[in-house]
């Protein structure tokens, strides 16, 4: 017998709106990784300069980042599934376009484009996964699902590239977009309900002039960041930090006296709100930081082709799926901030088993440390989803979501730069004494930078002396990896006790609704907060 809803209770049909939902998470996230493999392949079709490739890689992310806040906001004026299948068309659309790229701008333009695209998709998701499930239980099992689509897309998508580019074309990386995006569109009205701010409550027009404001702060400061990650200190990415903040003050501001604000600043002022925040952007400052380092080890020190590197990455997962299970277990016994510091020392205990690898150790030892740090990581943020859009009210579960996403970005970038330069740092201080004597300046300067410039002059160089430059970078390199590891166990360990002195004092919810014993603050409230 078909199940029915009933009260609270989703039913079948609302089983099947998930499952139709996760098809855009795990293409949005995937999205992010799937160039990785390709890059070579567009490189000898389309000849972009250094910069343009670069761009070719970080449009989809500066733009998805910059939009979100807006795209949650209009999600909750204009109706979050409408947003929803908007989105598909237009994330459809740009996939095409960016596999027939002709050129490299056109492809850095079409990226922009699926950033647009992914940032409708989002927070609709989330925003609609509210509205579907309404029983406690149930939600935290949706929470699971989605923790685990986007887990999985984003190692997914280096495996799903390498498949592709074994036997098609490089725009074929894209075109796998298209049949989910299809189907989205077909049973997305069917099975997904309409959800959006009540008409009464939307009394004032959309701020336009806070999106652009929105746009113009995160932009600089995930530009910037990246970029000093990547390159270390350079005048052009710290002004950008700098102005991108200053912007950001200015948006600020404007929220708490326009009365069409984007975000209901008075949310911060919820220990319930920001405190999760904050964790969860600990847990994707280590969860990104490391993986640079993770995968350059199995492909450079280990000798790895991308594709076997990639796939002996999915290995963990088998583990790692059923953390986000264990953790609503858990949370439904213990208190959920003793689960999130659970899964933060889980991933402490990771990051010191990493420090384990070395130049000639099996792929076991990385892929146990990398699981262990995942499989932590991903209990941590299976249950901080739900206490962020729980500490919302339902009309601006679309916002919450938005907000979520971009501190997840923030997190990233911040990842890179910190633990990314502490790694660099101790790579270059490793390698600087050990590279043979009688190197060019050119090639030794090169090969002091990072691995790939020391593979490429090791290639350059007769067998006996390249292979010595080669073993320097990889003892180096080895070095970078251990002290990025003690940095994110030492990271991990103050997280899971910011976690229990946060996280403990305000709610402790492991669903997506606002507590019955806590009343929702009259719109009245919120409209003097925010200036109307």
């Amino acid at each position: 017998m078909d199940q029915v809803t009933t009260g609270n209770r989703a039913g079948r049909r609302e089983w099947l709106g998930l499952a139709v939902l996760a098809l855009p998470l795990l293409l949005v996230s995937m999205d992010v990784s799937v160039l990785y493999f390709a890059v070579p392949f567009i490189g000898r079709a389309l000849h972009p300069s250094s910069t343009q490739q670069l761009w070719i890689l970080d449009m989809y992310g500066f733009v998805l980042a910059g939009l979100l806040i807006t795209m949650g906001a209009l999600g909750d004026r204009i109706g979050r599934r409408r947003l929803l299948l908007i989105g598909a068309v237009a994330f459809g659309g740009a996939s095409v376009l960016a596999a027939y790229a002709t050129g490299a701008a056109m492809l850095i333009g079409a990226r922009a484009l699926l950033g647009l695209g992914g940032a409708t998709l989002m927070p609709s998701t989330l925003g609609l996964l509210r509205a579907m499930f309404r029983d406690d239980r149930q939600r935290a099992r949706v929470l699971t699902a989605w923790t685990g689509a986007m887990t999985a897309g984003i190692g997914l998508g280096p495996v799903v590239s390498g498949i592709l580019l074994e036997h098609f074309w490089w725009g074929s990386i894209f075109l796998v977009n298209l049949p989910a995006m299809a189907l989205l569109l077909v049973l997305g009205p069917v099975l997904l309900p309409e959800s959006r701010t009540p008409a009464e409550r939307r009394t004032h027009g959309f701020d336009l002039l806070g999106s652009l404001l929105s746009l113009g702060a995160v932009l600089p400061v995930v530009y910037g960041v990246k970029e000093l990650a990547g390159n270390g200190f350079e005048p052009l990415p710290a002004v950008g930090i700098v102005l991108g903040l200053a912007v950001g003050a200015v948006f600020v501001r404007r929220q708490l006296v326009h009365p069409g604000a984007l975000l209901d600043m008075s949310l911060f002022r919820r220990r319930a709100f920001s405190a999760p925040l904050l964790v969860n952007l600990l847990a994707m400052v280590a969860m990104v930081g490391i993986s640079v380092f993770t995968t350059q080890y199995l492909e450079s020190v280990l000798g790895l082709s991308p594709l076997a590197g990639a796939l002996w990455s999915l290995a963990p997962t088998v583990v790692v799926g059923g953390c986000a299970p264990l953790a609503a277990v858990l949370a439904a016994r213990f208190h959920a901030a003793s689960v999130i510091a659970l899964g933060f020392l889980v991933a402490a205990a990771g990051f010191a088993a990493m420090t384990l690898a070395q130049v000639h150790s099996g792929v076991w030892v990385i892929l146990i440390g990398a699981g262990l740090e995942a499989g932590g990581l991903v209990m941590v943020m299976s249950l901080i989803t739900g206490m962020v859009l729980g500490a919302a009210p339902e009309e601006r579960a679309g916002s919450a979501a938005a907000v979520l996403e971009s501190a997840t970005e923030f997190g990233g970038a911040l990842g890179m730069a910190l633990l990314g330069a502490l790694g660099t740092a101790v790579y270059r201080s490793g390698v600087l004494g050990a590279l043979p004597a009688g190197l060019a300046p050119a090639a030794r300067t090169a090969a002091e930078q990072t691995m790939g410039g020391a593979q490429a002059v090791a290639a350059a160089l007769p067998g006996g002396v390249g292979d010595e430059v080669l073993a320097a970078a990889r003892q180096a390199f080895v070095q970078g990896l251990h002290a990025a590891a003690i940095g994110g166990a030492v990271l991990m360990v103050a997280a899971a006790a910011l976690a229990v002195l946060l996280l403990r004092r305000g709610a402790a919810p492991t669903r997506l609704s606002v507590p019955a014993a806590a009343p929702r603050a009259p719109e009245s409230a919120h409209r003097a907060t925010v200036g109307g």
